[in-house]
């Protein structure tokens, strides 16, 4: 039978109803587009949050790394294990499996750093554990996968792109860096630098995510467990995040720092890692994980920081009226007091 009549003018190989058609380059092109308008973004985002961070404190947390110390606990030890409890819990695929214990192994994301500011966290920490855990990423992730994985497969299967850690790390410090020196020389125009660098901020996440639906359409249909897990593993790192620096002793705008820079993890090196380490048939079950946590870890970050800002609404109203109250009863006091010792006087 010809096969002529089956197969499309552009096909290169035609065996029975099995029809090669030459890929379309309209996603590698608009990928390389895009990452390269969000790369700039990026380094325009961190320079703008460098320039909310002050030296003396930023040196301060290194010096005195307590707070680093329980965001790598939380980052290299309660997210992994998590990852691997989840895994285990819902009975998921080997290869999954080692993707969920990638995801959980990443440094934190550069997003945590736009949020801390939008939920009045302490930048200086925020920006110093994001620092501190990418470069630690180099020796972390090797151990920590090989602990965790070694039950669904041979650890030197995966392999850990320490150039993309490095350009990670080099593209922090760099703007932040610089941000840190204009807000130290000129801190009247860094506030202004700040605020258009929140918006900036506001846009590249839900670019971020856009962009994500539109180069992988096509591989969103994966195991339900799989987006349960997706969903779950987030919330876990805020909450634990949260509940371990409070249990250390913490103040509160310290929690909200260091939950965020638990929860939300570097997608993109997962991504990349993935794409290393698997066949394009494994691929087609576990790479769209990345961008279900992606989506997930934006989605309750976004209603963390609404909770937030309602609660700072109302605990602002409430106290401004509490401090009202307190005044007038201040002042009614002093004129009680005036007219006590007026009637005293004339008792006299």
């Amino acid at each position: 039978m010809d096969n002529s009549t089956r197969c499309l003018a552009t096909a290169t190989v035609c065996n029975g109803s099995s029809c090669v058609v030459p890929a379309s380059d309209f996603n590698a092109i608009l990928s390389v587009v895009l990452s390269t308008v969000l790369t700039i973004l990026l380094a325009m985002v961190m320079f703008s949050m460098g320039c909310n961070v002050e030296i003396k404190k930023f040196l301060g947390h290194i010096k005195r790394p307590w707070g680093i110390c329980i965001g790598f606990l939380c980052q290299f030890g309660i997210m992994p294990l998590v990852g691997f409890i989840l895994s285990v819990a819902f009975d998921i695929l080997p290869i999954q499996a080692v993707v969920v214990l990638i995801m959980g192994c990443c440094p934190g994301g550069t997003a945590s750093n736009i949020l801390a500011y939008w939920v009045d966290g302490d930048m200086d920490l925020s920006v110093s554990m994001t620092t501190c855990s990418t470069l630690l990423a180099l020796g972390m992730m090797p151990l920590c996968l090989l602990i965790y994985t070694k039950m669904w497969v041979d650890s030197g299967t995966i392999i850990i792109p320490y150039d993309n850690i490095g350009t990670s790390l080099v593209a922090l410090v760099v703007p932040v860096s610089l941000g840190m020196f204009v807000n130290h020389k000129w801190p009247q125009k860094a506030k202004i630098i700040l605020k258009i660098g929140s918006i900036t901020g506001a846009v590249l996440i839900v670019l971020i995510a856009v962009v994500g639906g539109i180069l992988y359409q096509s591989a969103w249909i994966i195991a339900p467990k799989l987006w349960i897990v997706g969903t779950i593993f987030p919330v876990a790192g805020y909450s634990l995040g949260f509940l371990l620096a409070r249990i250390a002793g913490q103040p509160w705008h310290r929690c909200r720092t260091v939950a965020l820079e638990t929860g939300m993890q570097n997608t993109q090196l997962c991504s990349t890692v993935v794409q290393l380490s698997f066949t394009f048939e494994e691929l087609n079950q576990v790479f769209t994980f990345p961008l279900i946590y992606s989506i997930f870890q934006l989605a309750f970050a976004a209603i963390f920081l609404g909770v937030y800002v309602t609660y700072k609404k109302c605990y602002g109203k409430n106290r401004q009226e509490l401090s009202e109250s307190k005044s007038d009863e201040t002042v009614s006091e002093s004129s009680l007091s005036k007219v006590n010792e007026g009637y005293q006087a004339h008792e006299q």
